[in-house]
């Protein structure tokens, strides 16, 4: 087993399901990992995946594939941008709030 092969190997056992993002020619990204699709309109996807929140931004965004059985997510569009969201310390306002100002 190589380098990269342990590494993943490792994620699968302590974290559950591998956590992955493919971004190609800003048209289409593929996520693996994903439990739970939190919101979702042409201009903005959240999504929720194993190792915390993701929201990408752009225009025109729709699913192309979602199974959440298999953790995977396709979406395309105009790609222009993706974040990993940082939950806030307790006594603050919910980790999503600010992105619905």
């Amino acid at each position: 087993m190589n380098g990269r092969e342990g590494l993943e190997e490792k994620n699968r056992i302590g974290r559950g399901r591998a956590h992955t993002v493919e971004l190609i020619n800003r048209e289409s990204a593929s996520f693996t990992g994903v439990t739970d699709v939190e919101a979702f309109n042409e201009e903005e996807v959240v999504l929720l995946t194993e190792l915390g929140v993701i929201v990408l931004a752009g225009e025109g965004l729709h699913i192309v594939k979602l199974n959440l059985d298999d953790g995977v997510l396709v979406a395309e569009g105009h790609i222009v941008a993706m974040e990993y969201v940082q939950e806030q310390k307790s006594g603050k306002k919910g980790m999503l709030s600010g992105l619905f100002k």
